[in-house]
């Protein structure tokens, strides 16, 4: 079983604002679980000019202590982001997908930031999606409850990720520091 996830919705900055801040996106008050974010790789094609960049983003584990044990994980999850954004187009694709307990749950998310088309120099479009499957063998009932439980924390989580982008947004609009309080 797959379990799939999907919203869209527009951020009121224009793209050029947006983009700065999926880089500066962490820290912020809102995901206090991010402990880290290391880049692997930055490249640009020189002949399309796509800026392409790899990174590792270290958080806490948001599962229940047990389950985390049973499983045989620690604390510390790690996720695999790689974007690429398109200056001609303006368009900034992100994908990514845990490393943590793939074994057992694998989150593949994707995310999509576009000039709004009715109003491009004012907002963007944010199109997020995401694939949720869990691997319990011989367990089906579990592996269903643990699928739905980890799309309904998907869900909550990515109502939070929009309120702390938001105020990111806001910060850079403002010139504040982006960890700073609300």
């Amino acid at each position: 079983m797959v379990s799939f996830f999907s919203q869209s919705f527009h951020y009121d900055h224009p793209w050029q604002l947006v983009n700065i801040g999926v880089w500066r996106k962490y820290p912020n008050p809102h995901s206090a679980h991010v402990i880290s974010v290391d880049v692997l790789d930055r490249s640009i094609d020189p002949s399309t000019g796509i800026v392409r960049t790899e990174r590792v983003i270290g958080c806490k584990q948001k599962a229940p202590g047990w389950v985390v044990k049973l499983l045989g994980g620690t604390s510390d999850a790690y996720v695999r982001e790689v974007s690429h954004l398109n200056p001609h187009t303006g368009e900034t694709l992100v994908t990514s997908v845990n490393l943590s307990l793939c074994q057992y749950l694998t989150v593949l998310e994707r995310i999509s930031y576009r000039p709004c088309p009715m109003s491009p120099t004012q907002r963007t479009l944010f199109t997020q999606t995401a694939e949720i499957q869990a691997r319990i063998a011989g367990w089906r009932p579990l592996q269903e409850r643990f699928e739905l439980w980890s799309l309904d924390m998907f869900n909550k989580n990515a109502q939070k990720g929009r309120e702390g982008f938001e105020h990111v947004l806001r910060s850079l609009r403002q010139g504040m520091t982006v960890a700073e309080k609300p």
